[in-house]
């Protein structure tokens, strides 16, 4: 073989290198997204996907069949022959018109049963929106700052210990009865003191890592106390967050449902699972398609928020990202 040859063989097998210190240091592994690998645990679940798809078509019967098909509970009030229809004499009584608004029959007056759940499906699930958000996000910033100072904790556990003894059921209560019980005077009566059970909770979990080395040596090197907090301390209690939200979604339904049943939540003219329920436990032995459809739609609502709330709680904890 001619060196010619040879060489050229040689050029394909080799090659020169620069030697580059810096391109030496850096480490070949893909790029990890925190979130990303939380939702890829997340859908590993077939039943997950499942469940989203029913919560997702329940929010799209609650918040839009409200706006095409508008309910109005007094609408058959001066009818006495509709009152307490069954789904079939219902369908019979209007001669199958609209067979959707009376597939499952009519209320003690003459209201729509279908029409009726769907509205109050969306009045609790704003109800549970609204009060989550407000007591999660007031109650983990004063939980945060509560266990990270100690001049804070001492003023905030006084407050605490005060207002912790007073039932929450009668300190709702009290506030409906003295400011009513419209839609927004009883988002108040549930968020006034509705966060402080949360910042109590995080106020525990804060003071468990504050003094963590990371925490330490940023505190060391004069790092803010916001940017501490927010940095070092809140991220690693996602999966803790995740937690307390499944469990605080569902509870605002279950408290409205229960406190309208009792006759303490909402008013008569907002529509909600919980009034329907209270008219309907009256007579359910003898109308019991008046009382169930609400029953069982408030137990669907309320059992997938808790359940998929739980699945994203574990999936966001990093463990289970091996």
């Amino acid at each position: 073989m001619s060196d010619k040859n040879m060489n050229a063989q040689n050029a394909d097998l080799f090659r020169f290198i620069d030697r580059d210190e810096i391109s030496s240091e850096k480490i070949t592994a893909p790029r990890y997204s925190y979130w990303r690998s939380v939702f890829r645990v997340f859908f590993r679940k077939k039943s997950n996907i499942v469940m989203i798809v029913l919560l997702v078509l329940i929010f799209l019967g609650s918040f839009l069949l409200p706006l095409v098909w508008p309910y109005d509970p007094m609408e058959n009030v001066l009818d006495a022959k509709s009152f307490n229809l069954s789904p079939a004499k219902a369908m019979a009584y209007y001669n199958g018109e609209n067979p959707i608004k009376w597939c499952l029959g009519t209320g003690q007056l003459g209201n729509s049963i279908m029409y009726g759940i769907w509205s109050s499906a969306r009045t609790s699930l704003q109800l549970a929106i609204i009060c989550a958000a407000i007591n999660m996000t007031v109650g983990i910033i004063v939980g945060a700052v509560w266990g990270y100072s100690k001049r804070f904790d001492a003023v905030m556990l006084v407050i605490y210990n005060i207002i912790a003894n007073v039932p929450y059921i009668l300190l709702i209560s009290v506030l409906v009865y003295v400011i009513g019980s419209g839609f927004w005077p009883f988002v108040f009566a549930l968020t006034v003191t509705g966060w402080l059970g949360i910042a109590y909770f995080f106020r525990t979990q804060v003071m468990i890592i504050r003094d963590r080395e990371y925490s330490l040596a940023s505190r060391c090197l004069g790092t803010p106390v916001p940017r501490v907090i927010s940095k070092n301390i809140l991220p690693f209690l996602t999966s803790v967050i995740v937690t307390l939200l499944a469990t605080e979604l569902p509870s605002y339904i279950s408290m409205e449902v229960f406190l309208s049943f009792i006759g303490v939540g909402l008013s008569a003219s907002v529509p909600s699972l919980g009034r329907m329920i209270q008219q309907g436990q009256t007579a359910f032995m003898t109308f019991p398609w008046a009382f169930w459809p609400p029953v069982i739609i408030a137990s669907i609502i309320t059992i997938l928020l808790y359940l998929l709330g739980q699945n994203l709680a574990d999936a966001s904890d990093p463990r289970t990202h091996m």
